[in-house]
């Protein structure tokens, strides 16, 4: 590696190697997702952040990465450049412990892309965290991506064939390599070579000492959009991104699209790699993954959240006392379902933010227990109640059980419960970390047979079409534009024995 490129790849301040499982490590709650196996949630993706054309890039990603935390805690990383080479650092653990003002005085340069990890492929380990920096033929090279490759692992075992030596396990270095074994000495025509190989979900940012490049796969399926700053440009995985450094939304990445910034020329020029494919806008950023002040396709989360809440109350009204959101990602729908019905609204759960961690070594029991280190009911509003507990999914169905059980114990008569997604009955292989499908309840059981599983007095799922509508993407397209496998088994990709092999949730 040239002298050119700094690199100081950081580790936890307590040294720890961090665990993929809970209560393996030193810790109880080790780990870096907040939402681990005590509350059994679907895995977050990853968050990309890009700037182009500002003095401040380094801190302006730190602010970026911060606001795009809950899309990946396992790992963050900074990758600078000033024209003449790259200056970057990485390091397990949250923005905050891997970054401080010295590490980012150290990172040089007007130019920059940024990222936060949750693996749902590939080691949970530094090497693979990102930006992914590489040195071939044409100079530096760092990528960052936000998705998962469905055909990575035959590419990957081809370009072995062939003399390829991986230094990471993650499939974004399948892009590198094929960037690298191009024909073209021109990056942008690499790069759309490299993706018109790879099948999947992706948003990518990749860096040269010159050049920004942005693309989205041909589908859109992960959320990418592009901010303003002054004259710098922004790029990033959600639109909270740009508040949380004074920038505004400018437009969303088109699926296919390739968008390539030059410090020698002006402007950002569009261009495109692949047409439009069937547009499939993952549904579960708007139910689950988003945060509620983004905007995805300009139509914001929140109010998203609310009309499901809303519509899951005409499909499914029950007479109740009190209606409660599991927090933090269902209390936009609990707003909405308590507006619907005219039933009060209230706090019935709270969220322990600060469980930190600790070395306590439970025992299975106190495991069992475990969702309460998280979640609190409050007592003096469901005490002697009839209760409508809303939540966004239902996975496997241990944290359901327990969320249930704790309003019970705290008094409440009646626990209803309503879902503002359609039942969960298959994997994704798109970069969103679940369960194999043997392990999803829904894929396994009757809604009636969940209630009992759940100990609900009743449950109700809110509909695929009710869903849709509550959206409210425009009609025109299949499942209005969004990827829906996950509740209907229709993939928008091909999707082989070899893909479900390779999968990051299995």
């Amino acid at each position: 590696m040239s002298d050119d490129i700094r690199m100081s790849d950081g580790m936890r301040s307590d040294g720890n190697k961090l665990s993929n499982h809970m209560w393996t490590g030193r810790f109880y709650n080790d780990g870096v997702s907040s939402h681990d196996g005590l509350l059994d949630k679907l895995g977050e993706e990853c968050g990309v952040f890009g700037v182009f054309g500002h003095p401040d890039a380094a801190s302006l990603c730190y602010y970026g990465l911060h606001a795009l935390q809950h899309r990946g805690q396992e790992s963050s990383g900074v990758c600078t450049t000033d024209g003449s080479g790259f200056h970057y650092h990485r390091g397990m653990g949250l923005v905050k412990e891997v970054f401080d003002n010295d590490k980012l005085a150290a990172l040089a340069g007007s130019s920059a892309i940024a990222h936060v990890r949750y693996s749902t492929a590939g080691e949970s380990r530094l090497a693979n965290a990102q930006p992914l920096i590489f040195k071939y033929r044409g100079g530096d090279l760092a990528i960052a991506t936000n998705g998962n490759l469905t055909n990575a692992a035959r590419i990957k075992e081809e370009l072995e064939r062939q003399g390829s030596i991986f230094q990471t396990t993650s499939d974004t270095e399948v892009v590198a390599h094929l960037i690298a074994r191009s024909q073209h000495d021109d990056i942008v025509l690499a790069v759309k070579e490299a993706l018109l190989k790879v099948d999947g979900a992706y948003a990518f940012l990749i860096q040269t000492k010159d050049k920004l490049i942005a693309a989205l796969d041909p589908h859109g399926l992960r959320p990418f959009v592009i901010g303003r700053l002054g004259n710098a440009y922004l790029f990033a995985s959600e639109t909270c991104a740009f508040d949380a450094v004074g920038g505004t939304y400018y437009r969303d990445v088109s699926p296919g699209e390739l968008l390539v910034l030059d410090i020698n020329s002006a402007g950002m020029k569009e261009d495109r790699f692949a047409p439009i494919k069937q547009r499939a806008i993952c549904a579960m950023e708007y139910i689950y993954f988003a945060r509620p002040d983004s905007d995805m396709d300009e139509i914001n989360v929140h109010s998203a959240r609310k009309r499901m809440g809303r519509q899951l109350a005409i499909e499914s009204f029950v007479d109740a006392d009190v209606v409660t959101g599991v927090p933090d990602s269902s209390i936009s729908a609990a707003i909405g379902y308590a507006e619907q019905t005219g039933i009060p609204y209230e706090l019935g759960l709270i969220k322990n933010r600060y469980t930190g961690r600790t070395f306590i070594q439970p025992s299975q029991e106190l495991r069992e227990q475990g969702v309460k280190m998280k979640l609190s009911a409050v007592r003096s509003i469901v005490a002697g109640k009839r209760v409508v507990m809303i939540d966004d999914s239902i996975v496997r169905g241990t944290t359901s059980l327990r969320i249930v059980n704790l309003l019970r114990e705290a008094g409440a008569t009646e626990v209803h419960v309503r879902i503002s997604s359609p039942p969960f009955m298959n994997p994704c292989y798109y970069g969103i970390d679940t369960p194999d499908r043997k392990q999803l309840i829904a894929a396994q059981k009757s809604v009636e047979e969940i209630r009992q599983a759940i100990n609900a007095d009743s449950l109700h799922f809110l509909s695929k079409e009710g869903l849709l509508s509550a959206i409210g993407r425009p009609e025109g397209e299949t499942n209005r534009g969004h990827c829906t496998a996950c509740f209907d088994n229709r993939y928008p990709t091909v999707i082989t024995e070899e893909t479900e092999i390779g999968c990051g949730c299995e």
